[in-house]
């Protein structure tokens, strides 16, 4: 008992050490935890009147800005949707003067899907690859679409490489069976039949009720043939 008395004693004595080195080094340093403190809640105060008073009203702008892009864009109207049309400004322009919101952010995306569809390629790589998102479905297509370009551009292992990442950026039955499709017909193409009739194969049992999967047995026929 005695023991546990002694120990339980030196304990506390190393506490109150403890404690009295703190106060000691606050009252030391009194003078640079105060200037810290203060530059903290500085920091603190500028960034929520950056965010307040600056980000979120361009963030407004932004998407005011960007409402006739997204019109052309759905009309096809994909150089309109780029450019502008000399009153509205274009996914262009709203990518580069609003870089720092989500608008801006998803400018790049919709420009490298313009770019996409008007087969320049390389452009729309630089503007897909500008573009990030939280979001699962977006953040895959994204991926997909880089993909989709570098086999415009006749580089296959570079859109093997994407669809892959667009595969396992997430598991779905929409996105990943799509994307694992475009990976095996990339193999198709470089006469990678075994690795393409694998991925088939795991398109009809792992995604059974995607929309891919109703006629993925002729793929598989096809590449077992060959």
């Amino acid at each position: 008992m005695a023991k546990q008395t002694d120990k339980t004693d030196k304990q506390f004595a190393q506490i109150e050490e403890t404690l009295t080195k703190t106060e000691q080094y606050i009252e030391d340093n009194q003078k640079s935890l105060t200037v810290i403190a203060g530059a903290i809640v500085a920091i603190v105060a500028i960034y929520l009147g950056f965010t307040n008073f600056y980000l979120e009203p361009l963030e407004q702008e932004a998407h005011a800005d960007m409402y006739m892009a997204e019109i052309y864009f759905e009309k096809d109207s994909f150089n309109l949707a780029l450019n502008g049309d000399g009153q509205y400004l274009g996914f262009l322009d709203i990518a580069d003067e609003y870089s720092l919101t989500n608008a801006g952010n998803l400018a790049n995306y919709y420009a490298g899907l313009c770019y996409l569809h008007t087969a320049q390629s390389e452009d729309a790589i630089e503007y897909l690859s500008d573009f990030s998102s939280d979001d699962i479905i977006l953040s895959t297509l994204a991926l997909g679409c880089i993909g989709d370009a570098y086999l415009e551009l006749e580089d296959n292992s570079s859109a093997l490489k994407y669809y892959e990442k667009a595969a396992d950026n997430a598991s779905n039955d929409f996105t990943t069976p799509r994307y694992l499709m475009k990976q095996a017909i990339v193999l198709e193409m470089d006469e990678e039949f075994e690795d393409a009739l694998k991925i088939y194969n795991q398109i009809k049992q792992d995604y059974s009720k995607s929309q891919i999967a109703q006629d993925i047995e002729k793929y598989i026929v096809r590449a077992s043939n060959r």
